[in-house]
């Protein structure tokens, strides 16, 4: 294991001037930096990574150094300690890892071009220029550009560009900041500008490959979140522009570089005549999430990367109350608890999961933090805990003291609590700390014993875990006035239950709005109440609803059969958000079949009593006057019917594909997926295949790709998923930040999987020198244990993984992933049968 060494202790940066000189057709990088700092001592440390480090030079002599690749350090030794300029003159090559300093290709009019973007966290920007590449080493940056320029070329950075001499571009000195938001770019963009109220200057930028009027959606937002934000915060945005920039290879989702944010192309771009609503709805809160960064974690950063929820969490929740402020009519809270809350429920019930906030021992760890179930969305779960318990208000006062007393620096977790703490008057850190400090979540189990309501509390697992006696302090948000605010002890006696039940005229319920970060389990009595009265429900507790039992068959807590007859109570229902879940529920059920079997023939005939009131009432186009809870329910409507293998929806679905086979584009966004799907599983050609292959190569819409890529990998041809297989390595198909996505896809295809999964075993050493460097590399990992779920996969799953364990970026993954696939199998096994029978009693009892 590598020792993790900071390098502040010893150097502490003030200034950096940097010449970066970049050759593209050489694929080169030559630079110059000088660092203006105060050593502690004469042996001191600064970050390179795959720099030649050609000399070093200190206050004009030269100085002692040695390269210590092991530890990415430049070792020098200083004649004297105390304020000190160096001097480092390097060259590398420029990589197409995308990570450092690398090239994005894409094509106009069926020629190649390529335009230079940077990705810097968690720790690349020592692959572009010698530094103290820590969170704490703020400093102040002067940057000079100089590249293989041609005419028609945009060159952008953090700051505005002051002059350009001698085909060097000399941007404006940065204010103080961490190196890993430092950010520059060229080549030949579009951009489209406008200004705030205040007077900050707002960009998109894009390349040439999309059309002028797929800048206009993001211009808006990005325009109104930051103008929502100076508001909110109180605070004002402190740097002279804001440009957002679409790069045509990026493996992250987003980054928020201080004035120069960076975007996977699907995530900026929107062509207004081809884009859903719910993709519009995810592009304005990747830009909302970005540019809430600006003030958390760019002005305000952590001191190191175990608190980077300090940043994400944050930013998560901060998404949504922006876009929610913007865009009221979007109901943006019930795709909070679709995606965040899901999500964030279903990773923290394993067993090794990692706490929010967590320790970092290696290096190759600190990329292992960007957990999106856990950092982002369980954090933004707290978040919205401790908003609920403090209110708006009490938050926003906190936040500007917060943002007064840290800006330009560093601050950590306790900081944060003792501001907001401050500000409401509440010990926001003893509650926040068990959520924070500890990983997993409690089940709270509700109760009528002997007359009185009794809550008790204890982790919930999925699959096997180890009971630590673990408490929360839990916000319990009920119905019942009796119950208190908090709950911190493992059992808490309410009082006398009928006397409560008729006081209230309700059941009795928990967690309202589904806001807090744990589910419930009633006993028959209260939940046949609460089942007697779902019309009293709103569409949040029937997810709510769903969601916790569920999850509680998904831990054996409950048989999985006692789902199948609780989804028809909400089949009809005209809300979007209730529909997304259902039908999630439902798929769940398909681990439960084999292809081709009886069972999966009655598993169809289920969807097809959950689908087909609402797919004849919204039917496959988009109608006149409908809703926007309509168009945002049909694709998941739609979806069943045809897993339903519901002949309308077949029959509709192909003919909408025949009218638009040549300009398969202008198909309803919310439905084209599952358009081509459907042709490719019901009416599958090798014509078709090679003409959808062909679509996705050229356009530049990233979620048409997305569509196709969803269609394609549903093939029920195994030479035709042996083929997607065979273009997993070449990149003028396949981009590298794309690959997972596919692979995923074709793994999660029965007719496919021994491909993918062959695929991954004999090529894992081209892949990790792929994308190895990148904090999406675990993910690979993850994905396998989503789809696998026999005996004969663990232990390949196993045989395959096991020798990798030494790598620590890869453990805790492996570790946890064994542990679900192991855990599906269990429950499988266990719950298959009364599954089938359930399903099959309900069909007879429907008809």
């Amino acid at each position: 294991m590598a020792e993790l060494l900071r390098f502040y202790n010893d150097f502490q940066p003030s200034h950096y001037d940097l010449y970066i000189d970049i050759n593209r057709s050489k694929k080169t990088i030559v630079g110059k930096t000088t660092i203006v700092g105060e050593a502690k001592k004469t042996d001191i440390a600064i970050h390179q990574k795959y720099l030649n480090v050609k000399s070093v030079k200190e206050n004009g002599k030269n100085a002692e150094f040695k390269v210590d690749d092991a530890n990415d350090a430049i070792l020098i030794k200083l004649e004297n300690a105390g304020k000190t300029e160096l001097f480092i003159e390097y060259d590398a090559e420029l990589t197409d890892t995308m990570m450092g300093i690398y090239p994005s290709y894409y094509e106009v009019d069926g020629q190649k071009k390529q335009i230079i973007g940077t990705q810097f966290e968690t720790n690349a920007a020592r692959q572009a220029f010698p530094c103290v590449d820590e969170p704490e080493a703020k400093a102040t940056f002067s940057l000079a550009l100089k590249y293989d320029e041609h005419e028609g070329e945009t060159t952008l950075s953090n700051m505005p560009e002051i002059k350009c001499e001698d085909g060097v571009h000399y941007f404006q000195e940065t204010v103080r900041m961490s190196t890993y938001l430092v950010a520059f770019a060229f080549g030949e963009l579009q951009g489209k500008l406008t200004e705030t109220k205040s007077g900050v200057k707002i960009g998109v930028f894009g390349t040439k490959a999309h059309k002028s009027k797929e800048l206009d959606f993001a211009l808006d937002i990005a325009k109104r979140s930051i103008e929502f934000y100076e508001d909110y915060y109180q605070t004002p945005y402190p740097l002279p522009h804001s440009w957002q920039l679409a790069l045509p290879d990026f493996s992250a989702g987003a980054m928020e570089n201080w004035g120069l944010v960076t975007y996977r192309e699907v995530y900026l771009m929107v062509d207004p005549d081809h884009t859903a609503l719910d993709q519009k709805k995810l592009v304005a809160t990747v830009i909302a999430h970005e540019l809430a960064h600006q003030w958390f974690g760019d002005l305000v950063t952590m001191k190191w990367w175990d608190d980077l929820w300090l940043n994400e969490s944050f930013a998560n929740m901060m998404e949504y109350v922006a876009v929610d402020a913007l865009e009221p009519d979007w109901n943006i809270w019930e795709m909070f608890q679709t995606s965040e809350a899901a999500a964030a429920l279903l990773r923290d019930a394993t067993d090794g999961v990692q706490s929010v906030h967590v320790e970092v021992n290696d290096p190759a760890e600190i990329d292992t933090l960007f957990d999106g179930a856990i950092v982002y969305a369980k954090g933004s779960r707290m978040l919205v805990m401790v908003r609920s318990l403090i209110g708006d208000d009490a938050l926003r006062k906190g936040l500007k003291n917060y943002f007064a007393e840290h800006k330009y620096s560093n601050a950590a977790g306790a900081d944060l609590w003792k501001a907001l703490g401050e500000a409401s008057g509440i010990d926001v850190g003893t509650i926040m700390n068990s959520w924070l400090e500890q990983p997993g979540y409690p089940v709270v189990s509700a109760r009528v014993d002997d007359g009185k309501l009794v809550l008790t509390q204890k982790q919930f697992f999925i699959g096997k875990g180890k009971e630590v006696s673990r408490k929360w302090q839990i916000p319990l948000n009920s119905n019942y006035e009796e119950v208190p605010d908090l709950m911190a002890d493992k059992e808490l006696v309410v009082g006398d239950y009928a006397e409560m039940r008729q006081k209230e005229g309700k059941p009795f319920r928990l967690n309202l709005e589904n806001n807090a970060h744990f589910i419930v389990e009633y006993d028959d009595e209260l939940f046949k109440d609460i089942l007697e009265n779902t019309e009293e429900l709103d569409d949040i507790s029937e997810l709510q609803l769903m969601q916790d039992l569920y999850l509680l068959a998904e831990g054996q807590k409950i048989d999985y059969k006692e789902l199948v007859p609780l989804l028809p109570l909400f089949a009809n229902s005209k809300s979007s958000m209730v529909n997304q879940y259902l039908y999630s529920v439902a798929n769940g059920f398909k681990k439960f079949v084999e292809a081709d079997t009886k069972e999966e023939k009655e598993l169809r005939r289920y969807f097809e009593t959950l689908s087909s009131e609402n797919f004849k009432r919204l039917g496959v186009l988009p109608k006149d006057g409908e809703t926007a809870e309509d168009e945002l329910s049909r694709p998941f409507v739609l979806s069943a019917a045809l897993y339903a293998k519901n002949e309308d929806a077949i029959k509709e679905t192909h003919d909408l594909f025949v009218a638009s086979k040549d300009n398969l584009l202008e198909v309803s966004a919310g439905i084209r997926p599952y358009v081509l799907m459907n042709e490719v599983v019901n009416f599958s050609s090798d014509d078709l295949f090679d003409k959808l292959l062909e679509e996705y190569r050229k356009t530049a819409d990233g979620g048409y790709k997305a569509d196709i890529r969803y269609a394609l990998t549903k093939t029920p041809d195994i030479k035709s998923a042996e083929k997607i297989v065979s273009y997993f390595e070449d990149a003028d198909t396949i981009k590298p930040q794309d690959l997972r996505g596919w692979f995923q896809g074709v793994l999660a295809n029965e007719k496919g999987q021994e491909a993918a999964w062959n695929w991954i075993c004999d090529e894992w050493g081209w892949l990790e020198k792929t994308v190895g460097g990148d904090m999406e590399f675990p993910t690979y990992v993850t994905v396998i244990s989503k789809v696998f779920k026999t005996r004969k996969r663990l232990e390949e799953f196993k045989r395959f993984f096991e020798p990798k364990l030494d790598n620590p970026g890869l453990a805790r993954e492996i570790k946890m992933d064994t542990e679900v696939i192991q855990s599906r199998i269990n429950l499988i096994e266990t719950q298959k049968a009364g599954l089938n029978a359930a399903i099959e009693k309900e069909i007879a009892r429907l008809r």
